[in-house]
Formats: C-alpha cells, sequence, structure tokens
C-alpha cells in the first residue's frame, strides 16, 4: 500500500525558512514524478515544484528563487526548502506521487495518484 506523511511544516515569520519533508512507502523503486502543491482557504490546490525520475526539477513562478525541491532515494523522502518566506506563502503543503511517466502535466492535480495528508505552514508579517 502507497503512502505519502509530510512533516515539517509550522508558523514562521516573513523572511524565515522551513523545511518540509514527505516519506513514501509502498514502492521498491523511485516515483517518476514528485511534486509538492499547496492549498489555502478559499483557493483552488496549486503546483509548487516538482522532481522526475531524472532529477529535473521544475517551479511555479511563485516560489523560483526561493523554493528548493529535492529527494533523498536512500531515505525514501522528497524535500522542499522553502526561504524567503511570504504571508502569501501560508497555505497547507501536500505532496503527491506517480509511479508511472514523467512531470509532464504536473500542474494538473488529478495528474498524480497518490497524495500525503498535508502538512500547514503559517507565514506572519
Amino acid at each position: 500500500q502507497v503512502q505519502l506523511v509530510e512533516s515539517g511544516g509550522g508558523s514562521v515569520q516573513a523572511g524565515g525558512s522551513l523545511r518540509l519533508s514527505c516519506a513514501y512507502f509502498g514502492y521498491s523503486y523511485r516515483p517518476g514524478c514528485m511534486a509538492w502543491f499547496r492549498q489555502a482557504p478559499g483557493k483552488e490546490r496549486e503546483g509548487v515544484a516538482a522532481f522526475d525520475w531524472t532529477g529535473t526539477t521544475i517551479y511555479s513562478d511563485s516560489v523560483k528563487g526561493r523554493f528548493t525541491i529535492s529527494q533523498d532515494n536512500a531515505k525514501n523522502t522528497l524535500y522542499l526548502q522553502m526561504s524567503s518566506l511570504k504571508p502569501e506563502d501560508s497555505a497547507m503543503y501536500y505532496c503527491a506521487a506517480k509511479w508511472t511517466g514523467s512531470c509532464g502535466a504536473w500542474l494538473t492535480p488529478s495528474y498524480f495518484r497518490y497524495w500525503g495528508q498535508g502538512t500547514q505552514v503559517t507565514v506572519s508579517s
């Protein structure tokens, strides 16, 4: 059974940093594509960053230069290092994964079959 478990959320002041982790279980080989999404109250879920099996990283314009996505295959864990945080980064952050294919349509939530339960990030001004 595939499981994605996020951790690392919390409250931070604007300009601060947080690192989110997503541990994944249930497959013996790495996912084709993993991504971080976020959803603020009253807003649609939006893609933040993606990491495919070749090591290619993709970022949304809103976080480019501030966030870094990475993966540790030995630990079966995906990370999102967030720096220079802004109040508008406040949201529930979700980890998503698919084990077939690449990150071609990664901005579309329905592209991913597996999701974590989410971890809250709150940035105060």
